[in-house]
This record gives C-alpha cells, sequence and structure tokens, in this order.
C-alpha cells in the first residue's frame, strides 16, 4: 500500500524535476546565442535549419542540429560550428522530457560540420534533428496578414522582428506522424515515435489538430527569460519551400505544423 501511494508521488518529481532542468536548458541556449553576439558583432548565429545549393535553397524544420552536408547556403551546416565554446554539453540543445536522447547526440554535436552518421556508410549526408525548435535568423510562413515569422538577427533586433530564440517541439501533421499531435513534452495518450537515423524520437498522438492536448510547454527570448505557454495560446507556423518564408509545403507533406507561443508574434 506505502508503494502504490509513493510511486505516483516520485513520477510526479521526477516529472517537476525534469520540467526545471528544461527551463534551465532554455536558459542556458538564450545564454550561450547572446555570448555568441557579443563576440560578433551583435549577430546571432545563421540558422542551420536550411537545404538547398546556391540560391535553389528552402528552408528546412526548426529543429535541425546539423543540416545536410553540401546542401546549405550558410557558412556550417552544423549549429555547433557556432556555439560549441559557449555550450559544450550537448544535453543543453535537447528536451529532457523526450521519449529517449538521440544515441549519437554529444558525438554529433563535437564533430560538427564533419558529422557523419557511423552505423552507416551509404549516406554522406547526415543531419541531426533535435527536440527543442531553435528560432534565431530563421523565417517561416504564418498567412493572414503577417504573411511570414522573422526569427531574431540579434539581441538588439527591430520590432520587424520576433524575440524567440527557442521552444518545445509542438507541432502536428509531420510526415512521420501524419494526422498527429507531436511534442517533446509528454501528454496522455501519446506514444513514442522513434529515433531514426537523423531524427529524434518524439511523442506523438493522433487527433483533431482542433483539439490539442494539455501539455506545458516552454519557450526562450532573447532577454534571457523563459516562459511556460500551452497548446491553445499558440500561432501555427510552417516550413517554407522558398527563401523568403511566403510559400509553405503543401499540406500533407513535409515537416507540417509548427506552434508558436502567441507572445512570440507581439
Amino acid at each position: 500500500m506505502l508503494m502504490g501511494v509513493m510511486l505516483p508521488a516520485v513520477g510526479r518529481i521526477k516529472l517537476q524535476a525534469r520540467a526545471v532542468q528544461s527551463m534551465n536548458n532554455q536558459r542556458e541556449v538564450t545564454s550561450g546565442v547572446n555570448l555568441f553576439a557579443s563576440d560578433n558583432h551583435e549577430r546571432y548565429p545563421e540558422s542551420v535549419a536550411t537545404v538547398g545549393f546556391g540560391d535553389s535553397w528552402n528552408w528546412s524544420d526548426p529543429t535541425k542540429l546539423a543540416g545536410n552536408r553540401h546542401r546549405t547556403p550558410t557558412l556550417h551546416r552544423a549549429m555547433s560550428e557556432y556555439l560549441r565554446s559557449y555550450i559544450p554539453d550537448a544535453r543543453t540543445m535537447y528536451c529532457p522530457n523526450a521519449p529517449q536522447r538521440y544515441k549519437y547526440l554529444q558525438q554529433a554535436w563535437d564533430a560538427g560540420d564533419g558529422w557523419d552518421y557511423p552505423e552507416d556508410d551509404s549516406f554522406s549526408t547526415d543531419p541531426v534533428g533535435g527536440t527543442y525548435c531553435f528560432y534565431w535568423n530563421y523565417i517561416g510562413f504564418i498567412g493572414g496578414r503577417r504573411v511570414i515569422f522573422r526569427g531574431p538577427q540579434g539581441p538588439a533586433s527591430s520590432g520587424r522582428y520576433s524575440k524567440l530564440l527557442v521552444t518545445d517541439y509542438y507541432g502536428y501533421d509531420h510526415w512521420r506522424s501524419p494526422w498527429s499531435h507531436s511534442s517533446c513534452e509528454q501528454f496522455e495518450g501519446a506514444r513514442v515515435t522513434p529515433e531514426t537515423w537523423l531524427l529524434s524520437a518524439y511523442w506523438s498522438r493522433e487527433g483533431d489538430p482542433e483539439n490539442p492536448p494539455e501539455i506545458t510547454l516552454r519557450a526562450g527570448y532573447t532577454d534571457g527569460h523563459v516562459e511556460t505557454y500551452s497548446p491553445s495560446d499558440v500561432v501555427p507556423m510552417k516550413v517554407s519551400i522558398r527563401a523568403d518564408g511566403r510559400t509553405p509545403y503543401p499540406d500533407g507533406v513535409g515537416p507540417g505544423v509548427f506552434f508558436l507561443p502567441t507572445g512570440a508574434l507581439q
């Protein structure tokens, strides 16, 4: 009987501890990119969530920690090439409430642009997708009067740019889990969408997009603060197939919808 009483309490304590760790992670991410900016003319790193060649490139999903080799218009394809000296521990870049940590997370972070998945030699373009979404220097499609989302370029970005830097992953209709709500945060009825050689595991559950799950999500901003928000207080964003952010992937294709906290657009 005592164990029956204690086990739920222990579970809640572990969940709370992971929530605190996630907020600490996002604070460290905001601190890391702000330190990078202070050393680089007040500019944040380039986004690595891109794919393509030369002028013919488009955006990729904002969970990317490393893009495809030789298929990016930016200086580096790996985020760690910019941030490793500020954030040496790759666990900082990963949601502790995800089902499992990417098997080679630290190795990929340390390898940077030279990352090559060690268990399969048939691929030479090895991206790595994480469980947080990173929005500095990112552009996404929103639609309506605003049309596009613009992530911050630096700590003192003007009013046309969002102040949002990092969030928990929360989306809908990813190609790995069609017609499903997905998140790095666990929610009722969710099952594991397993890790692949290039993408991390996350929680997902089929359902109506108008009926979101009950979970607490977190977001970090340029001023260093991290706040919580709920799926009822979000704005949908789609990944764009154009560099200017104005043309989204068609419905049912690609990485689906990513939900931004409403405050990120104010």
